[in-house]
C-alpha cells in the first residue's frame, strides 16, 4: 500500500481560506495600528522625522498645548536649525503628581539596589522623597534622601509645566523638581543669571497677596496667572426664577439652585481644592472682620485669642456653606474642565471654575451681536490670584532644551501667547487662550491693545483678597479628605436631606442636623492632616470608613426632622 499524500485537491481550497482568513485578520491589526497615523491632522505636533525631543508632563488642555509646541519648535527650528518634537504627557495635575511620585520611586529604587548595593526597605520608600527626613542624620532613611538629592535620576522627562502652585511646591519639596544648574546653562538658576530682572517685584514678584509666584531656591517659577470664580447660563437662571446674577461664593448655596450647580471632585483636582480653601478663608477672613468690629482693638494688636476664634469660627461658617453648595450639585465630574462645558449647555445653572475655562466658553457661545448666554465672574474678595507654574524634572533628558522652553515661555514670545488675540502678530493661531500673564511688565497699554482681556488688572484684582497661607495651607490635603468624607461619599444622602430641608421650610433642628461639622472642626481637622501625613493607608481607609457613616448617618437624621417639621 501506498503512503499518503501529504495534501489532496480537496484540501487545497480549505488552506486558501484559511491563509485568506489569516491575512484578513492581520490586514485589520496593521490598520488598527496605522490609523493614528494615517488620520493624524495636518496641523500635528508630531514632525515625520525630528532631531530633539522635548518631554513635557502638563494638565494644560490641546488649545494651549498646540500653540505652545508648534510657537516652540518654529522658535527652535530658527535658533538652531533644528526640528523639534514637543512630546505631551497630559492628565490631571493630581493624577500627573501621582504619577511623578510613583516613577521616581521606581527609578530611585533601581538606583538605590542595583548601583548603590542598598536593601530596598519601608523606611528607604517613604524617606527619600520627604523634605521630613534630615540629611544629616545616620539613618537608612537620612542615607536615602541625601543619595536622591545628590543624584540625577531621571524618568525620561523633562518639564513639570501646568497646575496649582501647591502642587508645584510638594514636587519641589520632595525633590522631584530641580533649579538646575546656572554654570552649566540649564534650569531657572540660569535664566535668572541670564535675565536678572525678570526675578524682581517689577516683573515677577515673588508672592502677590499671600500667593507664591515663584519658589525662592528656583525650582518652579509662575508663567501665566488665574483666579478661581462662578461661571453661569443666563437662560437657565431665568428659567429658574433667579433675577440677580451670582457675585459670591454663598450665592451657589442658594436653595433655587437645587440640583442645578456643576462640581468637580477636590481629590482629581488641586484647583478645586484650592477654590474650597479659599470659601473657607473668606469667611474666616470675615468672621474675623465681624470681631474686631464687635470690639475696640484692632488686628493684629488684639491678640491670638482673637484670631483663634476667627479662625475656628470662620472655618466653621466655610465647610457649612459648601455643605449646601454641595447639596445643591447635580453630581461630581472627575475634570474642572467639564464644569462650564455643563454650564455652556444648560444642564448646569452655575458652577465653579478656572477663570481662563469660563472666559473661553464665555467667548465660544458669543452671538454676532455680542451677546453671550455665559458668564464668569471671581468673587471679590473671595478669590485671590495664583499662577499656573513650570520646573525641570531632576535628570531631564533633555535639560538645554528644557530651559530653552521655559525661557520662551517667560519672555516676550510666550506671554503673548496667553492672552494675545489669535491671529495677531505674535499671538496663536487657532484660538485666543484667555490666560494671563504673569509678567507685571507686560500690562503696557501696546500689549493690551492685541489682549483679548485687555480690561483685566489681575495686580489690582489681588488686592481685594489676600491668601494666609499660615491659616489653612498646611490643610490643604485634610480639605479634600473631609469634603470626600462629608459630601462625595454621601452626596445622595446628603442631596436628599437638603431637599427635605428647602420643602418643610428649613426648620431648625433638621438644620442644625445638617450643618453639623464637629467631626471636622479646624482642631479636629489639624489631627487629621497629621493622620493623613503618616501616609498609612490602613488608618486613611477607617477614616474615611468612619466618618463617610458618621455623615451619611448625620444627613438621614436631618432628613427625617424636616419631614417631621422639626
Amino acid at each position: 500500500m501506498s503512503a499518503p499524500q501529504a495534501s489532496t485537491d480537496l484540501d487545497i481550497p480549505v488552506i486558501r481560506r484559511n491563509w485568506i482568513k489569516e491575512f484578513s485578520i492581520l490586514a485589520a491589526l496593521a490598520l488598527v495600528l496605522a490609523a493614528p497615523w494615517l488620520l493624524r491632522p495636518e496641523t500635528s505636533s508630531i514632525p515625520v522625522s525630528y532631531d530633539r525631543r522635548l518631554v513635557i508632563l502638563t494638565p494644560h488642555n490641546e488649545r494651549i498645548r498646540h500653540e505652545f509646541a508648534h510657537a516652540f519648535a518654529d522658535h527652535w527650528k530658527q535658533l538652531t536649525g533644528e526640528t523639534l518634537y514637543v512630546d505631551w504627557r497630559i492628565g490631571g495635575t493630581s493624577e500627573l503628581a501621582m504619577m511623578l511620585r510613583s516613577d521616581y520611586a521606581s527609578a530611585f529604587q533601581q538606583y538605590w539596589t542595583d548601583e548603590l548595593k542598598q536593601n530596598w526597605t519601608h523606611e528607604v520608600a517613604t524617606s527619600f522623597a520627604s523634605s521630613k527626613t534630615k540629611t544629616e542624620d545616620v539613618t537608612p532613611g537620612a542615607k536615602a534622601r541625601k543619595a536622591f538629592l545628590d543624584s540625577s535620576i531621571g524618568i525620561g522627562m523633562d518639564l513639570f509645566f501646568g497646575g496649582g502652585a501647591y502642587d508645584f511646591e510638594q514636587q519641589a519639596a520632595a525633590g522631584i523638581l530641580v533649579a538646575g544648574d546656572a554654570a552649566k546653562g540649564v534650569g531657572l538658576k540660569a535664566l535668572q543669571q541670564h535675565h536678572p530682572d525678570w526675578f524682581t517685584d517689577a516683573v515677577i514678584p515673588i508672592n502677590v497677596s499671600g500667593e507664591p509666584f515663584y519658589d525662592k531656591e528656583l525650582r518652579w517659577a509662575g508663567t501665566c496667572l488665574s483666579s478661581l470664580g462662578i461661571c453661569f447660563n443666563y437662560d437657565v437662571l431665568k428659567r429658574l426664577g433667579i433675577a440677580s446674577e451670582p457675585a459670591q461664593w454663598e450665592d451657589l448655596a442658594n436653595p433655587k439652585l437645587f440640583n442645578q450647580i456643576a462640581l468637580s471632585d477636590p481629590n482629581k483636582s488641586g484647583t478645586v481644592t484650592k477654590s474650597l480653601e479659599q470659601i473657607i478663608q473668606q469667611q474666616m477672613q470675615l468672621r474675623l472682620a465681624e470681631l474686631l468690629k464687635e470690639g475696640t482693638a484692632t488686628y493684629p494688636e488684639a491678640g491670638p485669642s482673637l484670631l483663634e476664634t476667627a479662625l475656628s469660627q470662620g472655618w466653621e461658617r466655610g465647610l457649612r456653606l459648601i455643605q449646601k453648595i454641595s447639596a445643591n450639585a447635580r453630581y461630581y465630574t472627575d475634570s474642572s474642565a467639564k464644569i462650564p462645558l455643563e454650564v455652556a449647555q444648560g444642564d448646569a445653572a452655575a458652577g465653579m471654575c478656572i477663570d481662563f475655562y469660563g472666559r473661553a466658553l464665555e467667548e465660544m457661545v458669543r452671538k454676532d451681536d455680542g451677546s453671550t448666554r455665559i458668564k464668569f465672574i471671581a468673587p471679590v474678595g473671595g478669590s485671590s490670584v495664583g499662577v499656573d507654574p513650570i520646573g525641570l524634572l531632576r535628570g531631564a533628558p533633555n535639560p538645554e532644551v528644557a530651559t530653552a522652553f521655559m525661557e520662551f515661555v517667560l519672555g516676550d514670545q510666550g506671554q503673548k501667547l496667553w492672552n494675545y488675540k489669535a491671529g495677531t502678530q505674535g499671538g496663536p493661531v487657532k484660538a485666543a487662550l484667555r490666560r494671563l500673564p504673569v509678567r507685571k511688565d507686560f500690562y503696557t497699554e501696546t500689549n493690551r491693545s492685541q489682549m483679548t482681556d485687555s480690561e483685566v488688572n489681575p495686580f489690582e484684582m489681588a488686592k481685594a483678597f489676600t491668601y494666609h497661607p499660615e491659616w489653612t495651607g498646611s490643610l490643604f490635603g485634610a480639605v479634600r479628605f473631609i469634603i470626600k468624607v462629608s459630601c462625595i461619599n454621601v452626596h445622595e444622602d446628603q442631596q436628599a436631606a437638603w431637599q427635605a430641608i428647602i420643602k418643610a421650610g428649613f426648620p431648625p433642628r433638621a438644620m442644625s442636623a445638617f450643618e453639623n461639622i464637629t467631626l471636622v472642626s479646624l482642631q479636629a481637622a489639624k489631627k487629621l492632616a497629621a493622620d493623613l501625613g503618616k501616609k498609612d493607608k490602613e488608618l486613611e481607609m477607617r477614616l474615611n470608613r468612619e466618618l463617610t457613616a458618621a455623615f451619611r448617618n448625620q444627613y438621614r437624621v436631618a432628613k427625617q426632622l424636616a419631614e417631621e417639621g422639626l
